[in-house]
């Protein structure tokens, strides 16, 4: 017991021994707004209009055939009455087919949808962590936080220097959207 009370007493000081120095000197902090450098710069409004483009097309054709489904339905409500049995029966078959086509392909519509917007967010988080290591090694910054701040002043957040960087660089879309196929 007696000798973990030393080792302990040992180990505090040289940890004050090592954290003195770096105490002496005065370390330049920064803090970053990373959701706010997300939605709020050209980069990031580009992959938004790219993803919107890119997927456009096929939402218009899934709301089409939504409304050609709706309109079945109301066809077979309203003159179901006056169908035999077997069409009446063969309507409705044709209908849960259909709406069960739509379902597939608007999950299908979403997880494309969703994984390319997953690359498109990573490629935009590191074209975003990459600016902000240039602006921090150019302004003489020791550290960056980006993440966990409950409060930080103005005079420590950088984050509008960045999107002004930012705004600075072409907002290009990027190069790896495939690209649509051709219509025949």
């Amino acid at each position: 017991m007696k000798r973990s009370i030393q080792v302990t007493m040992w180990s505090m000081a040289a940890a004050a021994l090592l954290v003195a120095p770096v105490m002496a000197q005065q370390v330049k902090i920064g803090v970053v707004d990373y959701g706010r450098l997300m939605e709020e710069s050209a980069q990031a409004k580009a992959v938004q209009d790219v993803l919107r483009g890119e997927f456009a097309p096929k939402n218009t054709q899934l709301q089409q055939e939504q409304a050609t489904l709706k309109a079945r339905e109301e066809k077979l409500q309203k003159d179901g009455a006056t169908m035999s049995a077997d069409q009446r029966s063969k309507s409705e078959k044709e209908l849960r087919d259909g709406v069960r086509e739509l379902a597939r392909k608007q999950s299908e519509a979403q997880d494309d949808f969703n994984a390319r917007r997953q690359e498109e967010m990573t490629r935009l988080q590191r074209t975003l962590i990459e600016e902000v290591r240039t602006y921090a090694k150019a302004q003489n910054f020791d550290v960056i936080i980006a993440e966990g701040v409950i409060y930080a002043t103005p005079a420590v957040d950088i984050t509008p220097a960045i999107l002004t960087a930012l705004q600075a660089r072409p907002a290009r879309p990027t190069a790896s959207a495939p690209k649509p196929p051709a219509k025949p």
